[in-house]
């Protein structure tokens, strides 16, 4: 799935890692079309490098993983390092997103991201737990640049979650919560906010969700 030269450039982005990663994803028994897709693309990512290594688990019978890692559609695929962190993949990470889970890899497996110290100082106000969801299209570059922060934020704080949700595989909830612009944040299932703001503006609403 991944074009040739691609791979190379992701050949040569991967000589940065540093500790392992592992991938874990959700499909099942019959996989739908996207389900096998989402495997396959994976399975390629992993063939880019030694440090990264795929576990593969089925939505139905392994029941223990999906609750684990609160899972509640698939595909899924969750990012790990020396623990869980949060970041999260609902549907094919495919066009601008691609380059969101290749960049996810590489923090991970640096184990630290590049937010700037005073965003980092005011994310440490997060004490409760946050669940961000982020609704995405393949073919808007904004979003790709929502999920990164989000996927960052998770990844700094061990209470905030961050989901990027492909709207194309979960159509139900565009008319869940009237969609018209994408991308489109949900935190809490509760506070709204379209469009991609600044990593300091994205904080705030944050902070404001928690009542900080």
């Amino acid at each position: 799935m991944i074009q040739e030269k691609d791979k190379n450039q992701i050949l040569t982005l991967f000589k940065s890692l540093e500790h392992e990663v592992k991938i874990i994803t959700f499909t099942q028994e019959f996989e739908c079309q996207f389900c096998k897709m989402n495997r396959e693309l994976l399975e390629e990512v992993k063939a880019l490098s030694e440090k990264i290594s795929i576990e593969i688990y089925d939505f139905v019978k392994d029941a223990d993983y999906v609750k684990k890692y609160n899972v509640d559609k698939i595909p899924a695929t969750i990012i790990l390092g020396d623990r869980d962190y949060g970041i999260r993949f609902f549907g094919l990470p495919v066009g601008y997103e691609f380059t969101s889970l290749i960049e996810d890899i590489i923090d991970v497996s640096k184990r630290k991201t590049f937010l700037p110290q005073n965003v980092l100082n005011n994310l440490s106000k997060v004490d409760q737990p946050v669940h961000i969801e982020v609704l995405t299209s393949p073919t808007c570059p904004y979003c790709a640049i929502a999920v990164r922060t989000a996927h960052r934020f998770a990844m700094m704080n061990e209470n905030i979650v961050s989901d990027m949700i492909d709207l194309i595989e979960f159509p139900n909830l565009v008319v869940k919560y009237n969609v018209q612009s994408y991308p489109f944040i949900i935190i809490n299932k509760n506070h709204f906010i379209p469009g991609a703001p600044p990593e300091t503006d994205f904080l705030n609403e944050i902070l404001k969700v928690i009542g900080k």
